[in-house]
């Protein structure tokens, strides 16, 4: 089984490196990653992200926070090979209520890095340590300013709620109890939308995968053992001797 992991807001990718270091050896992990320079939207990332996907066997795609909206419309093209969806303090409808035309407006506003500290405080908060603060800062200094405005743009018109509502496979949703940015009601409008979806608190801030990686391979893992179990116990089909189409 191969875990598609779709990153956040910075796009880089690099930030999943704690959480790959806890998973250890027993998956195969594939890492999307969007063009630091260009202003694209969730059209364009989705078909980068589409482009990433195996070419054999079978996968789980993960959404981080940013890329929830581009896992679920992944999910419900109906991909025959994907076993399970993992949302991780992501959400399906935009997270802010913003008046009319604030789109408009970010599209227009000088987006320059954000101060180190506000940032640290919005995504980690009380969980914060010298290494995470230094990859952050790392990290959101190889992006663009048009790259980061157009994802803002971007989720702030987001709506995927139909294409979850309509999904039939597995789902997880990491959810963290000290989440700054991502507030309580995306996952419960998630759960709300498709009651399947299984919700799995974590001590952890808004940069969950990176502040308890342990934890979070650990559900991970688990979501994924449940999977193999589910498919290994469906009853086969009996054999008809006909020839395969």
């Amino acid at each position: 089984m191969t875990l598609v992991l779709l990153p956040g807001m910075d796009g880089t990718g690099q930030l999943f490196a704690p959480f790959l270091a806890a998973l250890g050896p027993e998956f195969r992990t594939r890492v999307v990653s969007y063009p630091v320079d260009q202003p694209l939207g969730y059209a364009e990332l989705e078909l980068l992200a589409r482009a990433a996907i195996p070419a054999r066997g079978p996968y789980v795609i993960l959404g981080e926070s940013f890329s929830g909206p581009i896992a679920v419309s992944i999910a419900a093209s109906g991909a025959a090979r994907l076993k399970g969806l993992i949302l991780c303090c992501s959400f399906v409808r935009s997270p802010l209520r913003v008046l009319p035309g604030v789109g408009t407006l970010l599209g227009w506003l000088p987006v320059t890095a954000a101060p180190v500290l506000l940032m640290e405080q919005m995504l980690l908060g009380r969980f914060s340590t010298p290494a995470l603060r230094a990859a952050l800062e790392r990290t959101m200094a190889q992006v663009s300013a048009p790259a980061i405005r157009s994802r803002m743009v971007a989720a702030l018109s987001v709506d995927v709620s139909a294409e979850l509502a309509a999904l039939r496979l597995p789902m997880m949703y990491l959810r963290a109890r000290h989440d700054r940015l991502v507030a309580p009601g995306a996952s419960a409008l998630a759960s709300r939308l498709n009651p399947a979806l299984q919700v799995v608190d974590l001590q952890a801030p808004h940069f969950l995968l990176q502040a308890a990686p342990q934890a979070a391979a650990q559900a991970v893992t688990d979501f994924v053992r449940g999977l193999s179990l589910t498919q290994s116990s469906r009853p086969k089909r009996p054999h008809s001797g006909a020839a395969p189409a």
